[in-house]
């Protein structure tokens, strides 16, 4: 069920009206509702990856539990490799089996040894790399003993399949989600009208601005040998807007929804284009799956506080694994690397925290210094991004080629210029309402709230309009294949 579909139109309303006027007296039943309207939602796309969601709910929980009252270390090592090896072993499989088999057969038919063999046709199950981490996260925490184990089976298992944030994020803790489906919860107006705001700008996000880039992205990409040099930077800007509308879209719609029933997820993007360094990026990019490999890989391997080498070991090793965790294809694995590049210098000198601050804090705008600082981080992001939607690392190489031709300095040849324009229009627009509301949780969180009523109103409406005049373009979620 994709959150804008009608399904889903039709779907929260549904459990919204349950869950506060038959369910709310009752924090039992509220849970158990959860748990059934989650497996509801992602039974939607293919009920027959439920039993994954459950035996991984099982397992983990039975560990919880487990770990909570053995003493013996060793035995305690022994639990939590066993949630490590199943999590990590079902999505191994089916995100990463063809990869290493086919990888595998090349390697050897380099040598002249030809290997017969067939790949098998596996369904990747939607936010199998998300929930499972959240689970792994969950183990780990319990181990160290960060965490008490829960002994509510359904609230465990609300946890893990909480429906706004189940298929892509964010990767929430533990230590912050699973204490809130303890706690008994009322309804709060001023919360839930928040949470209609950051979901209003959330489909804004996805709608307009990522599914009118991925129309443009998608054909010069597709067509990118047919395409100049100047044709193909742009297919690059249109995709680097896609991603981030389309992706912090998912996340302010996954936010805000949890705030209609009493939830306060993390903040998983914090205006990443704005960064003024890699290092600042980072920190704002998809925050909950970025502090994840920095608390349970980077840091258990050291850190930054060894000699050089460890600290160039580590960053290569977190950002690797975090491209890889994007899929199966080399493309991801060289955009990781292409990243840790980008980042090693900043570490080496000690400059990786030095913009911890929002730019142009508390400044209208940016100083001169600032804004080269953020064109030139854009520039490098926009750069990666050529890599992480190329098809494989050919095409990849062979789009990076005819933009370093001199068909740069031609006229763009697409097909739909008035789309294009209107797009870049869209983007400007889009571009000015982040920068007004860089230091709030969400672009739109207080965006007109002093402004007269009517004015406000008027923009509220523009925006739906916009989504009913877009909506036809209609585009699955890209994390949805991750």
């Amino acid at each position: 069920m994709f959150f804008n579909s009608i399904d889903f139109a039709v779907f929260l309303p549904i459990v919204f009206l349950l869950y506060w006027f038959v369910a709310n007296k009752s924090l039992k039943l509220q849970n158990a509702l959860i748990v059934l309207a989650s497996y509801v939602f992602y039974g939607w796309w293919d009920w027959r990856f439920l039993s994954l969601i459950l035996f991984s709910t099982l397992v983990d929980y039975s560990i919880g539990r487990k770990l909570k009252s053995e003493e013996n270390q060793t035995k305690r090592k022994v639990l939590l490799w066993t949630s490590i090896f199943v999590n990590l072993g079902f999505l191994g499989f089916f995100k990463y089996y063809n990869f290493f088999l086919d990888n595998f057969i090349t390697a050897f038919s380099l040598f002249g040894a030809e290997i017969a063999t067939n790949s098998l046709n596996i369904i990747l199950p939607v936010g199998i790399s998300f929930y499972t981490f959240q689970t792994l996260s969950y183990t780990i925490d319990v181990y160290k003993r960060k965490l008490a184990p829960t002994e509510d089976f359904i609230v465990f298992s609300a946890f893990v399949s909480f429906f706004p944030q189940l298929v892509a994020g964010p990767i929430e803790r533990a230590t912050n989600l699973l204490p809130q489906f303890h706690k008994k919860r009322t309804f709060d107006l001023s919360k839930a009208v928040d949470g209609m705001r950051q979901i209003l700008w959330g489909l804004f996000k996805k709608i307009v601005i990522a599914d009118s880039c991925a129309e443009l992205a998608n054909h010069i990409f597709n067509n990118s040998a047919d395409m100049n040099g100047s044709s193909l930077v742009l297919g690059a800007l249109f995709f680097t807007f896609q991603i981030y509308g389309d992706f912090s879209g998912y996340s302010d719609i996954a936010i805000g929804t949890s705030r209609l029933f009493g939830f306060n997820l993390k903040q998983n993007f914090k205006f990443p284009y704005f960064s003024r360094d890699i290092a600042e990026f980072w920190r704002r990019w998809h925050i909950s799956l970025s502090t994840w490999f920095r608390d349970y890989l980077y840091i258990p391997l050291g850190g930054s506080r060894g000699g050089t080498w460890m600290k160039v070991r580590n960053t290569f090793a977190i950002f690797i694994v975090s491209g890889f965790w994007h899929g199966a294809n080399w493309t991801f694995i060289v955009w990781g690397t292409l990243h840790a590049i980008y980042f090693l210098p900043l570490l080496l000198t000690n400059k990786n925290r030095k913009n911890i601050e929002t730019v142009a804090h508390k400044n209208y705008l940016p100083s001169a210094k600032e804004l080269l600082s953020m064109l030139t981080t854009f520039i490098l992001t926009s750069f990666a991004w050529i890599i992480f939607r190329a098809k494989d690392i050919a095409h990849a190489f062979n789009y990076i080629s005819g933009i370093f031709s001199a068909s740069i300095l031609d006229t763009p040849t697409l097909k739909d210029s008035k789309g294009a324009i209107t797009t870049t229009l869209l983007i400007v627009i889009f571009i000015l309402a982040e920068w007004a509301g860089r230091e709030n949780l969400y672009a739109l969180e207080y965006l007109g709230l002093k402004w007269k009523r009517p004015l406000r109103h008027a923009m509220y409406y523009a925006i739906i309009i916009a989504l009913f005049w877009f909506n036809g373009k209609e585009q699955q979620f890209i994390y949805f294949q991750f």
